[in-house]
């Protein structure tokens, strides 16, 4: 099993210097979206106080030319914080902090997708839109091979691993265990987490989350992922099909619900919002995946819990359909609907854009619409 020569670097001997007071300092670890739209990158500032709020916290700048984000002759890019968290690593009173990035010329960068998402948001913010998302994920060696897999050969067929417990069924429960406890400490709203149908492929789920706190709180919980597996020596993967063959992919379901949805008779507000869903299935697959479908389309193959992505179906308690009604939402007449099209390596606010736009602004056709100011 091929882990990073970081891991095991002494962590007692780190200990000792985290353990060492800081005074009145803060240390502010800054986090963003860099050019792929899919890693995270981060770098850390002092603060003379604890900041309280956002607006505690000052702008900053970094290198785009090497985040994939501008050239070198105008490579300056701004930070603007939008979303603070306790720091898990560090402790109290340091802090996470999620960031926008902006061009030189104040323009949002491409990859910085909340803009656009926080601007559709509170366009139906009196309807309480709520989302919960399932990511899920793999967890691999330095060397790309899957966690616990033989190196020469594959682990029995799927079957025992979903939820498995016991060490030939569970691949990696330390790190799950991290993680979820470091969310809590953070702050994310992160609800629960269970190992997945692959082994070494497990699942957290964040929410329910209003509107734009859907995007940040995910985010936030990928990043501290990435961060608890660098201390572990091993890789977390988002791919959505990360082995070819047999075993099942890596998604995102994305449960979604407006207060209509949620109270008596919410039945029939969902099945409109899945008729308008059913009409604009191309633009949500674009939306799903940060490669505009390419990635999505190695695992919606109507095969492994998946629907087809050329077709767009709905069904009640249907994991193999592109939306699915739980039983209980069936039975109760109201709450929520799944859609179980988005890829583990989505961007969650475009994910949720394109609901908002769909639903409940009632776009219709390829194009998202542009609204005026």
């Amino acid at each position: 099993m091929a882990t990073s020569c970081s891991s095991q670097l002494s962590k007692c001997v780190k200990q000792h210097y985290l353990d060492l007071p800081q005074g009145d300092k803060v240390q502010a670890m800054y986090f963003w979206i860099d050019g792929t739209g899919e890693s995270v990158r981060c770098k850390t500032r002092t603060l003379d106080s604890e900041p309280k709020s956002i607006d505690d916290l000052p702008e900053w700048n970094f290198d785009g030319s090497s985040t994939y984000q501008s050239e070198g002759s105008n490579s300056d890019m701004y930070l603007i914080p939008v979303a603070m968290f306790r720091d898990p690593f560090r402790k109290d009173p340091n802090k996470l902090v999620l960031c926008e990035v902006m061009k030189y010329n104040r323009k949002p960068a491409e990859t910085n997708l909340r803009h656009s998402c926080k601007r559709i948001m509170e366009m139906v913010a009196n309807q309480h839109p709520w989302f919960g998302m399932e990511q899920e994920y793999t967890i691999l060696g330095t060397d790309g091979h899957p966690f616990g897999w033989p190196s020469n050969g594959f682990p029995g067929p799927q079957g025992p691993y979903y939820c498995g417990v016991g060490a030939d069924k569970a691949y990696g429960r330390d790190i799950v265990e991290a993680h979820y406890r470091a969310c809590l400490y953070a702050g994310v709203e992160i609800c629960g987490t269970n190992a997945e149908v692959m082994p070494a492929q497990w699942e957290f789920q964040v929410g329910p989350s209003e509107g734009i706190n859907m995007g940040d709180h995910l985010w936030a919980a990928r990043f501290i992922l990435h961060r608890v597996c660098e201390d572990f020596g091993v890789i977390v993967s988002f791919d959505p099909k990360p082995i070819p063959g047999n075993w099942n992919g890596a998604g995102c379901h994305t449960n979604f619900s407006t207060k209509e949805m949620r109270e008596d008779g919410g039945l029939t507000y969902i099945e409109e919002s899945i008729e308008k869903l059913a009409k604009r299935h191309d633009y949500h697959i674009r939306a799903y995946d940060p490669k505009g479908g390419l990635d999505n389309a190695r695992r919606l193959t109507g095969r492994h819990e998946t629907s087809n992505i050329h077709e767009f179906s709905a069904g009640v308690a249907n994991r193999g359909a592109s939306i699915r009604i739980p039983r209980t939402v069936g039975q109760d007449k109201k709450g929520y609907f799944e859609d179980r099209r988005p890829s583990a390596n989505c961007d969650p606010y475009s994910v949720t854009e394109a609901l908002i736009r769909t639903c409940l602004l009632g776009e219709e056709g390829e194009e998202p619409v542009e609204y005026k100011n």
